[in-house]
């Protein structure tokens, strides 16, 4: 899974974002007799990030996202 850094061009944040993200995974569902479920070899087929807002402003339009030379 690739990791995505950001930035808030609005305070500076570094850290902290809410992110909303769409994923369609494939999972292996093991379920024990009593019922209880456990989900093995997740594997992501398609992941798609809706909204990035900043945890400290609040502010969802100033979001950048880093490039790996930055971080």
């Amino acid at each position: 899974m690739e990791v995505r850094r950001y930035r808030c061009g609005a305070c500076g944040n570094l850290t902290r974002f809410d992110v909303t993200t769409s994923r369609r995974t494939r999972a292996f569902h093991h379920f024990t007799v009593a019922g209880e479920l456990t989900i093995e070899d997740e594997e992501v087929l398609a992941e798609q990030v809706e909204d990035v807002s900043c945890r400290w402003c609040g502010n969802s339009r100033a979001i950048e996202e880093l490039r790996e030379s930055e971080v």
